[in-house]
């Protein structure tokens, strides 16, 4: 039968079709009902952050290695995890943090944390300094695929904090290329005993599920620098824009920052002379559905 239209006293038009048993009327409610939902949308919604307790910040720092992985000491990062320490403690979080734990040390803490009750807190931060490669970050004797980490804190793993957000901080590399300078006007301040040199190996990984954010001290398939005195270039910036923004930026904007301000940098002591003048640009992956901000907690 071929389809007909007809129009209403109203004007609406519709049409009958048989096979396709819908009327442009029916599409009409359909996309108006969508809209509603997008018009019902808060754009300035933010997670709750009134819980009792900011949460807990787990630091894993890893200066050296089993001398069977063949990398290299990691020169600089005791400053990275001081640093650390002070900006997420002042952020009102339980800090603790871990050197040069073994494998299964590691593991033993994240399952802890996992399966700690969250309920009374707002989120959950993990931080790791170390070196990485191909989705997995290194302890000091093996490594850890980041996904077995990750995958702890989902929904049905962690109820306590479905809903919340989850920070992941990977000060690693993700490849084996320098970013080249743009711009041959960019200028940063060292000093010649403070050498730049580079954490090893490749990191990338992107759990399923939200509220997850990955916060990566580089692009994928880059060097990440660190500084053999004053520790990496992103963990410095990231703790300096923490100290000045922290408790009033929204947190994905202050990842933004730290991206512009590392952008700034370039390298000029290496003993590499081919990295000189080399850049790096972090970036961030956000699974997050709110707003997320670290303001004050007030006193009870």
């Amino acid at each position: 039968m071929a389809s007909q239209i007809k129009s209403d006293e109203s004007g609406a038009v519709e049409k009958d079709s048989a096979s396709a048993g819908l009327t442009v009327r029916d599409n009409i409610t359909e996309t108006d009902a969508f809209n509603q939902s997008v018009h019902n949308l808060d754009p300035n919604e933010a997670y709750k952050m009134n819980h009792k307790k900011r949460g807990m910040a787990l630091i894993f720092n890893h200066e050296s290695f089993y001398w069977q992985l063949m990398l290299g000491n990691r020169s600089g990062t005791e400053a990275d995890r001081h640093n650390l320490v002070r900006r997420f403690q002042e952020l009102d979080f339980e800090v603790k943090a871990y050197d040069d734990y073994k494998r299964d040390e590691v593991l033993d803490k994240i399952k802890e944390a996992a399966a700690a009750n969250h309920a009374d807190a707002d989120c959950f931060v993990c931080v790791f300094l170390s070196h990485g490669e191909n989705g997995h970050i290194f302890a000091n004797d093996g490594k850890i695929e980041i996904k077995e980490i990750t995958d702890l804190f989902k929904g049905g793993m962690c109820q306590s904090l479905v809903g919340k957000p989850k920070i992941f901080i990977l000060q690693a590399c993700r490849g084996d290329k320098h970013d080249d300078p743009v711009a041959p006007m960019d200028v940063v301040d060292s000093q010649a005993v403070n050498n730049v040199v580079v954490d090893a190996g490749v990191l990338y990984t992107l759990p399923a599920g939200a509220d997850f954010l990955m916060c990566y001290s580089v692009a994928e398939g880059y060097y990440s620098h660190r500084e053999t005195v004053n520790g990496s270039w992103y963990i410095q910036d990231l703790c300096e824009i923490l100290r000045r923004y922290g408790s009033t930026l929204e947190f994905t904007e202050i990842l933004t920052l730290v991206n512009r301000k590392v952008s700034f940098r370039s390298v000029e002591n290496c003993k590499d002379r081919s990295a000189i003048g080399k850049k790096q640009v972090p970036c961030f992956a956000s699974m997050l559905t709110k707003k997320l901000f670290f303001r004050p907690k007030k006193e009870n």
